[in-house]
């Protein structure tokens, strides 16, 4: 009966806090031990495309601009071509 309760209070304290998420306009400020996967995972939440590629800083430039969209474009444009870049065919 316990554990029961217990888990109910932890899944309405998850609700509570997804609830309590800032609208898509302002800037998220994530704490700052938080892993690349922490990241990542907000920055999909955020529709934002090809997360994947973006870096740890890159990803924390981009969460504090999430109201400018262009300001995010240039970012994701910027970590892309990176990306591309790798996928040469000659290395020497």
């Amino acid at each position: 009966m316990a554990k029961k309760a217990k888990k109910q209070k932890v899944a309405e304290n998850k609700k509570v806090s997804a609830e309590s998420l800032a609208s898509p306009k302002e800037g998220i400020v994530m704490h700052a031990g938080a892993s690349r996967n922490e990241l990542m995972m907000t920055v999909k939440e955020r529709g934002v495309k090809n997360f994947r590629v973006l870096n740890k800083q890159e990803l924390s430039e981009v969460l504090k601009n999430i109201g400018d969209q262009k300001a995010v474009d240039v970012i994701v444009a910027g970590a892309v071509t990176r990306w591309k870049a790798g996928w040469g065919k000659k290395k020497v």
